[in-house]
């Protein structure tokens, strides 16, 4: 059994940046991540260009590759300010949404598609290059990486008169089922609160309105599928097209122009089509769909992607629950993130972004809530 002041349970951005500023406090802490990978709801799809031969050193593979977001892509500077902040801090590049031209509309499946006068974001919708992942990485690196440890997926929390046991699985392939007890003083919940509620067992229990509140709050981005199709160059914008699109007919209700920076071009779709739907389909087929709907709209060179890429967070059982599958795909409302009475009163914390009172389940709230769960740890600990 280990004993440690703070357990962090999630390595996404909130999680990670909780644990980046117990690092500036000199707090010890342990992450405890399900996943082999962190990131959370930030995920990317890495491509290599076709022209890196097998002869390639890592370093050229490294610079011929481009990332596409299959999570959030977008953050706003100027009114998410500490998001904003953190960036520059680390160094990152961004630039903005491509939103130049026309956008193309669908109504109805016997009527054409039509040509209209497209709208920008006001204030301008950013990206990073490298894509949001980049962020994650930039986080990571400066972290020290003794105290973070992958496929930890943490089953219960039991209160003591003293500490928090929290009882976390080893699911790793060597040593799955594999279980090992830290002892913390404040455990910080770096998962959207329906996954908390629906997947660790509390013992005692919850408070019956703190329960029910984690567990109606939606997840973020749990509903939602994205397609990604990839070309040599944004052809659509050589005919004045912002690479922007309203489908009422689907497959995909919405799509951006999802190009890099360095000129690869790139198109990528949020799926109308609901979750049960789509999980009785296959990807192949849903690929051929989407493709063909990006004929319909930008022409016939939309017809052979050099890559695409699909993910449908729905199937992702980190992030979502049954209950996300009915889900209208709405930021929700921050609950409240801990219990003001009983015996898990100031020693648990939620931090991930749907905590956020600003910003839930954007982005710019996991820097929030982790923020905001920070500063409100115990004296005891922050003296520490």
């Amino acid at each position: 059994m280990q004993d440690i002041p703070v357990v962090i349970v999630g390595g996404g951005l909130s999680g990670l940046y909780a644990a980046f500023l117990l690092e500036q406090k000199g707090i010890a802490y342990r992450l405890l991540e399900a996943r082999d990978t962190f990131g959370g709801r930030i995920e990317v799809a890495k491509y290599s260009d076709a022209h890196a031969t097998n002869n390639s050193t890592d370093i050229d593979q490294a610079e011929s590759s481009a990332a596409f977001d299959l999570g959030p892509s977008w953050f706003w500077p100027d009114y998410q300010t500490q998001l904003s902040t953190l960036i520059e801090s680390l160094d990152l590049s961004r630039f903005a949404q491509f939103e130049a031209g026309d956008m193309m509309v669908e109504r109805a499946a016997n009527q054409p598609p039509v040509r209209m006068q497209g709208y920008k974001s006001a204030p301008p919708s950013m990206r990073l290059v490298g894509g949001m992942a980049a962020l994650i990485e930039a986080l990571y690196a400066r972290l020290d990486a003794s105290c973070i440890m992958t496929s930890q997926t943490v089953k219960q929390l039991n209160r003591t008169p003293q500490h928090i046991e929290v009882q976390s699985e080893d699911t790793s392939g060597h040593v799955t089922g594999h279980v090992t007890t830290f002892r913390a003083q404040h455990v910080l919940l770096a998962l959207p609160p329906r996954l908390v509620e629906g997947r660790i067992v509390f013992q005692p229990v919850l408070p019956q309105d703190l329960s029910e509140q984690w567990r109606e709050t939606a997840t973020w981005m749990a509903p939602h599928a994205k397609y990604v199709a990839v070309y040599e160059s944004p052809f659509w914008r050589n005919t004045g097209l912002s690479g922007a699109a309203r489908s009422a007919i689907g497959p995909l209700a919405e799509i951006h122009d999802a190009s890099t920076l360095e000129g690869d071009g790139a198109l990528f779709g949020f799926f109308g089509v609901p979750a049960q739907v789509r999980q009785s389909v296959s990807d192949t087929v849903l690929k051929e769909h989407c493709r063909a709907q990006l004929v319909r709209l930008f022409g016939a060179q939309a017809s052979n992607p050099k890559a695409e890429y699909l993910k449908d967070w729905a199937q992702d059982p980190l992030t979502a629950m049954p209950a996300d599958a009915n889900g209208n795909g709405q930021h929700a409302v921050a609950p409240p993130s801990k219990s003001k009475t009983g015996v898990w009163q100031d020693c648990l914390t939620g931090c991930g972004s749907e905590w956020s009172a600003q910003f839930p389940g954007y982005v710019a709230g996991a820097i929030d809530a982790a923020t905001v769960a920070v500063r409100s740890l115990p004296a005891d600990i922050l003296r520490q």
